[in-house]
Parts: C-alpha cells; structure tokens; sequence
C-alpha cells in the first residue's frame, strides 16, 4: 500500500535525521518529498498546499531549536499526512432506518459489485441484517455477479430478471427489506466507462426517491489523477458522504488517497486491501499516515489478531506451554492461526521496523513463507504420536519423514533442535511474566536472563551437557506466542555469518 511513495519518504526523513536542519538541507529535503508525491500521483494543487504547511510549520523556532531537529520534520509531515488524509476515523452511519440505506456508486470496474460483496459480509458479522439489491442493468452479467456474491456468503440478493427499470427494482428491493425485516439494504447501481449526464440523472432520482442513509463513492486507487476528476464530478452532482478507495494494495503509487479527501471534503470511510471477501478495512488517517512514513500499524495488526484468533484455543495453547507440553501439533495450530492475520509481508507491513525498504521486506517475506511451507511439510509427514512426542523422532523415524517431505533429514534434525530450543524458551518466558505478575521482578529478571542466555548459547554453537558443538544453522523465528510479549517471528536473513542465512539450498 502506497509502497513507492513510502520508500521515498522515508528516504528523504532519514536525510533529515542524519544532519542538524536548517533552511537550506530542510529545502533539499522538502524538494524530495514534493518529488515523491508528485511521483504518486497526487494531485499538483494538493502537493502545493501540503509542502506549504509543512514548510510554515517547519521554519519555526520549535522545530529549528528542538534536541532532534530531523524527528520533528518527520512529526510535521506525519501530522500533515494525517491532515491531508481527513484527519479522524469516519465510521459508516448505520443508524437503524426502516431499512438503513446505502447506495453504491462510481465508474465501470471500480469495484462496486465486489465491494457490495464485501460490506454487506462487513455488516452480518457485525450483527446486521443485510439485503443486496442488484441494480446495475447494464453491464452485463453485474446482476448475476452480485446473486453469486449473495450465495457465496449466504446474504439475500434481490433482483428482477430482465428489468431495466431502475426505480421499479429499487422500489421492490426495499418493499422486500421492510415487509422481510432487512435491516440495511445495499443498492449496487450501475457504472458508466466515464461520468456522463444519462448515469448522473439516473443517480439523482434514485437518491432523490430512496434518500440512503449512505452515498458511497467508489474509486479504483489505480487510475491515478483521473480518480480526483471522477471524485469532483460526483461530489459536485451527489454530494457524497464518503469514498471507498478499492485496489490500494495492488497501485504502489496510490496517490489518489492523498488527493480525494482535500479536492472534496469528504471522507475516506473504507478501503479495499485485497481480493478476498474479507480485505474491506475501516480508514484511519492516522494509521495510513504512520505506515508510510514507516512507522508502522501495531493497532490494526491487534485489531485483526483480536477478530482472526480463537482466543480460548489461545488461552489453552498457552497452558501448554507452561506445562511445557507445547507439541509440534500446538504448533501447526499457531500457524493456521498466524495465517488468518495475512502473509508474513503484510504483516511486516503493519510492524514498525526502521529502515525496513520494500525490497527486504519482501526478500524476508518470501524466504520465511518458502521455509514455514518446508516445516508444515515435515510435519505433515510424521504420524499423530511423533507430532505429540518429537522426542520419538530418531534418525531412521528423520530420513523417513525427509523423504514424505522432500527435505533432507539434517533438516528435519535442525528443525527439531529449534523447535525443543523454543519450547524451552517459552517456558521461561511465561514463568518469568508470572514471577512479574506476582511482584517478583527479581526472580522474573534471573528467569529471563536463565532463558536468554541458554537460547544465545544454543545458537552461538555453545557446548552442551555432552560437550558437543551444537552445528545449528539459521531458521525461521518462532512466532510470538499467545498472550505473551513475543512479535510475530523472522526468518534469519542471508549473509548474517555463522548461522546465518536460509537453510534447504
């Protein structure tokens, strides 16, 4: 999302940070920014206005004779992000009507019918009671598009074969919500290739009939300057009460939601993130605005772990773990939950890591997934008892399970090495958070440090009890566990000297 911008950004902040500001570096600096956005596709009058305040803001006396001069112009083009971007988070007005009604529109390929698809799941889980109506007649297929939606997630689809009168469906559709006890009703109108006065009058007397609670504007963040064109036209016709930016994960410019809210007024209220009928996400200026200065996004990344997670299959693998009886069973139940949060590069994405670029990024992405892949594999191939008891797991029971997986049995031995090392660790861990928790901070000190000190030598190479050099090679992290302090795990990158590097070459 907005990844090519974000780059630059924080490119050019760095800069900053790197050398005491002043007029001149700050100008160098600025001109950047106003580079990056320009490269984004935000509308030049808005880049204008956006450098403006920055540099209003910049210039005086608190930024020139702060401690960290670079830091407060990354909290000025952060709080102008937010600024540009509308400031505070704009919930859906979901007021129980008699039905509540909003009505979707915007151009041809834009989303509409997909987003429909995907509010009204949005809406039943939240506890609503949703109706779609099909009302666009004439781009082909679109009805049938919204009934297969509507049977996909098992949400009631009004239509009328046939019909292309769009006030006569519009009627009935909500005849059926109220007589039915619908309690909010979806209108998916119909697109145009170009905004053109047939669809706007068209618009105007179904907004004018029905009154929707909601005017969703949809726009495809890919079209670039041509989505503030499409976003002004409607605003000025409909006056809209919100936008739906689609395709934002898929355009790495994405300027368009730098310049939609700022050349209408309105809010941006949803953005579409992904394909899937779940990847509609609620906008928070703030948080976009933090991910692309690369700050990060911790509290939708807790948000989803809170609505993805099974919190009583959490609550009993963490039981486990303090009995230490953590299986390699409790852990395929952790990835299939770790899963549910998105791909390891989405959740890179959403953690604040400094200097993180988008190449690494997906360089580490991409090799941890290739490895958890590996691991499920060889898990896969062991039988019930050896996924309850890995202690079982002995060379020939090794070559057995490396050949089922197609991985070599040192690997399934390292594998093995870094699971029982982690296990360990989690042990310690929670004892130690229970020792804090009781007021034994000191205890829960020498319990971590104990922990630490053992993983480090495992993997430094240290003797064991045997007196063996441990050979242990680089292997994915664990993933932090439930309810403990732990993050999500990384995969060792490559080149990191002695046990670095991705292991299955």
């Amino acid at each position: 999302m907005l990844e090519t911008l974000s780059d630059r950004l924080q490119q050019t902040l760095r800069f900053g940070t790197g050398k005491t500001l002043t007029l001149e570096n700050m100008d160098d600096a600025l001109k950047d920014v106003r580079r990056a956005l320009l490269e984004a596709d935000v509308s030049l009058r808005v880049v204008k206005e956006f450098i403006g305040r920055v540099r209003e803001k910049a210039e005086g006396e608190a930024v020139l004779k702060s401690v960290n001069p670079g830091q407060q112009l990354v909290k000025v083009v952060h709080d102008e992000l937010v600024h540009l971007l509308g400031e505070t988070y704009a919930p859906l007005n979901l007021d129980e009507g008699s039905p509540n009604i909003i009505m979707m529109f915007g151009l041809q390929g834009s989303g509409k019918t997909t987003t429909s698809g995907k509010l009204a799941r949005r809406l039943r889980k939240a506890g609503h009671n949703p109706l779609m109506i099909a009302a666009d007649v004439y781009r082909p297929a679109a009805v049938d598009q919204l009934v297969a939606l509507g049977k996909q997630l098992g949400i009631d689809t009004f239509s009328i074969a046939g019909s292309t009168d769009v006030q006569q469906i519009a009627r009935q559709g909500l005849d059926k919500a109220k007589a039915e006890g619908f309690s909010h009703v979806i209108i998916d109108t119909a697109g145009r290739l170009q905004v053109d006065t047939d669809m706007m009058a068209e618009l105007l007397l179904l907004e004018r009939s029905f009154k929707p609670h909601e005017k969703l504007l949809v726009i495809d963040a890919m079209t670039g300057q041509e989505a503030i064109h499409v976003a002004e036209a409607f605003n000025t016709q409909l006056s809209v009460t919100g936008m739906v930016l689609t395709k934002l994960d898929g355009d790495a410019r994405g300027g368009a939601a730098l310049s939609v809210v700022s050349v209408t007024g309105k809010p941006i209220k949803l953005v579409g993130l992904s394909e899937k009928m779940d990847g509609l996400q609620d906008f928070h200026p703030d948080r976009l605005a933090g991910r692309i200065l690369g700050m990060g996004d911790v509290v939708s990344l807790v948000e989803k772990a809170q609505s993805a997670i099974d919190e009583d299959e959490a609550k009993a693998i963490e039981a486990k773990m303090r009995k230490n009886e953590f299986s390699l069973e409790d852990f395929m139940k952790m990835q299939r939950m770790l899963k549910k949060l998105g791909s390891l590069d989405q959740i890179l994405g959403m953690l604040p890591i400094p200097g993180l670029t988008k190449e690494m990024r997906e360089m580490v992405a991409h090799g941890g997934e290739g490895q958890l892949k590996r691991i499920e594999a060889m898990i896969n191939s062991m039988t019930p008892e050896e996924r309850r008891q890995p202690d079982l797991i002995k060379k020939s029971r090794a070559q057995r399970i490396a050949r089922g997986s197609g991985t070599k049995p040192e690997d399934v031995t390292q594998f093995l090495q870094m699971f029982e090392m982690m296990r360990a660790m989690m042990g310690g861990l929670t004892r130690a958070s229970d020792q804090a928790k009781s007021g034994d901070q000191a205890g829960a000190e020498a319990s971590m440090n104990k922990t630490m000190h053992s993983a480090m030598g495992q993997l430094m190479g240290k003797k064991g009890k045997k007196g063996k050099k441990n050979k242990m090679k680089g292997f994915p992290g664990m993933p932090g566990m439930p309810g403990m302090p732990g993050m999500p795990g990384f995969p060792s990158l490559p080149g990191g000297g002695k046990g670095g590097g991705f292991p299955f070459k």
